[in-house]
């Protein structure tokens, strides 16, 4: 499990951050969908924080196991293709610490 960003939750339920790849670094917001119409939509949309461009979404889910709340993002640029991962917990006591875990193509 490699860790590819590190995140704070803000109290407006977003998370802010850093992605950290072996080619990219880039501060990421994750903004709350607002105008969510369809569950189809993502419940969260997760933009550069350098320029505001939009880079990938996020969706509410819950684990089959533990039936724990999680979010699964996807994000994509031409500097790294397409990534996927999870927000989890970071490591530690800190509930206002998060950070999201890649999910290797099977």
């Amino acid at each position: 499990m490699a860790t590819i960003a590190n995140l704070t939750v803000k109290s407006d339920d977003s998370f802010e951050g850093n992605l950290a790849t072996l080619t990219v670094s880039a501060p990421i917001a994750i903004i709350p969908n607002n105008r969510k119409t369809k569950d189809s939509e993502p419940d969260y949309r997760i933009v550069s924080r350098k320029n505001g461009f939009e880079l990938g979404a996020g969706w509410k889910r819950f684990s089959q196991n533990t039936g724990a709340e999680y979010v699964s993002v996807s994000l994509s640029a031409p500097e790294f293709g397409t990534i996927y991962g999870n927000i989890a917990n970071a490591p530690g006591d800190d509930p206002s610490k998060k950070v999201i875990i890649w999910n290797p193509p099977s």
